[in-house]
Parts: C-alpha cells; sequence; structure tokens
C-alpha cells in the first residue's frame, strides 16, 4: 500500500485550473519533482500536505482517505510539510520554533525536546539553536524550516524549493540529509533546479501546466533527451525535453 497515493487531482482557484487530472503513488523513497516557475507544483504540493483541499478527485495518505476533518488531523501527524515561504515568529529561537511546530503536529509532549533537538542537530544548526529567528541569515533560516519539517521522523516529508538561500556546501549536505530521510520515509522534493534531484531522488517527475509530463528514473528522464535540448548535462536535456510537447509522455507511459 503506498504511502500517498492521488487520484485524479484537480486544483485551482477562483475557477482557474492549476492542477489537472493528476494521478500519482508515493511509498517510502525519495521523489524529486520538477518544473518550472508557474508549473503548478506549490499548488500540487499544498494539496498533497493537506493545507488545500482539491476541487476534486482524492488523496490517500497512508491508506486513508482524506476529507473528514478527523481524516485531515491524523494524517497532518504523519506528514512535515517546508512550503516555499512561511511565517515565523521572529523572536522564537530555532528552539522554540521547531518545538511549537512539533506540538502543533501532535507530537506527544514529552518526545519534542528530542525531536526538536535531534532535527536542529541533522541540518547543523546545534550552535544556533538558541538564536532567534529574526538574526538567522537566508540560508540558516531556510535550515531552521527543513528541521521543522523533519522534526519527529515524519512518514511523509514534503519540501517546497527547500535549498532556497543555501550555499552550495550547504546544498551538498542537504542532499546527504535527503538520502538518509529516504531510508525511512516519503520524502516528495519540489525544485526547478535539476542539480538538486540528480543526486538524491530515485524517482522524478516532471510537472508542466499542471500535469506530469513524465515520472520514471533519472536514467529514464536521460534517455529522452533530443539531440538540440538545451542543458549541460543529459539529465537537464532530458528535463527540457521532458517539457517539450512533442517529446514528452503522459505520466506512467512506457
Amino acid at each position: 500500500m503506498p504511502l500517498l497515493e492521488v487520484n485524479d487531482l484537480h486544483q485551482g482557484y477562483r475557477r482557474k485550473p492549476v492542477v489537472r487530472g493528476l494521478n500519482l503513488e508515493l511509498d517510502a523513497g525519495a521523489f524529486g519533482l520538477l518544473g518550472p516557475n508557474g508549473a503548478g507544483k506549490s499548488t500540487l504540493l499544498r494539496s498533497l500536505a493537506t493545507i488545500s483541499r482539491p476541487t476534486s478527485g482524492s488523496i490517500r495518505v497512508f491508506g486513508q482517505e482524506v476529507a473528514t476533518a478527523k481524516e485531515l488531523r491524523a494524517a497532518r501527524r504523519g506528514i512535515g510539510f517546508l512550503p516555499q515561504s512561511f511565517a515565523y515568529p521572529a523572536d522564537f529561537t530555532v528552539t522554540d520554533f521547531v518545538r511549537h511546530c512539533a506540538w502543533l503536529r501532535e507530537i506527544p509532549r514529552s518526545r519534542i525536546p528530542e525531536a526538536a533537538a535531534e532535527a536542529i542537530g541533522r541540518v547543523e544548526l546545534g550552535d544556533q539553536a538558541g538564536t532567534p529567528l529574526r538574526r538567522l541569515s537566508g540560508g540558516m533560516l531556510r535550515r531552521a524550516g527543513i528541521a521543522q519539517a523533519i522534526a519527529g521522523r515524519p512518514r511523509l516529508v514534503i519540501l517546497d524549493e527547500p535549498t532556497t538561500g543555501l550555499d552550495p556546501h550547504q546544498r551538498v549536505r542537504f542532499r546527504e540529509l535527503i538520502r538518509d530521510l529516504a531510508q525511512e520515509s516519503c520524502v516528495l522534493l519540489s525544485t526547478h533546479l535539476v542539480e538538486d534531484v540528480a543526486h538524491t531522488c530515485a524517482q522524478i517527475g516532471v510537472l508542466y501546466e499542471g500535469t506530469l509530463r513524465f515520472t520514471g528514473t533519472p536514467a529514464e528522464l536521460e534517455a529522452l533527451a533530443t539531440v538540440d535540448a538545451p542543458g549541460d548535462t543529459p539529465l537537464e536535456r532530458g528535463y527540457a525535453s521532458a517539457l517539450s510537447s512533442s517529446a514528452s509522455q503522459p505520466a506512467g507511459a512506457p
């Protein structure tokens, strides 16, 4: 049974369709969602994180439907979510912030201090644990956001543009973290940077205009590359080709 199952998902705002008839099944491991700005990635992730209710279609998390308030609450206990931008209390320390987010996700109170400390250590912010968020650099703040998403080792981790603001060294360390998380959780990583998923994700999806133009392995995406496709690597050229209607395939196509 997949940890996340999406069937014929439609999502939009003010009658404007954004996600169109999307189907997806994910289990433990890392899945990289690629797509240009405006492709619908953030809208899709908010739906999968149960923040936005779909216009139509269904989402099953951990084998259960997510529709009623009770089902939403149960699902959210096992979901860690980092949105592309997030609000935070500026005077909270890193520890305060991660503990507060763990409490919101209903991690048992007795476990919160240990879960927060572990998550902060995994993103290498231990030396800043007592620093107010308003005094953090952009990269540090992003790592604090990642820490709250992984506190308590949730079964489903959804990260929207998590490497924004990270320097090259931090991005390498982040990739190591993703590989570690994927050993026990389903990690859904959204980005428009191909290199962010090239070394971390066993499966990749390409989203364009609200539909999945490709799902498969990195090698299968590379195989889509056409001779004249732009890009510096085979994966970048395959990604560019998947965005082209003449070269792309519908999700699940052989």
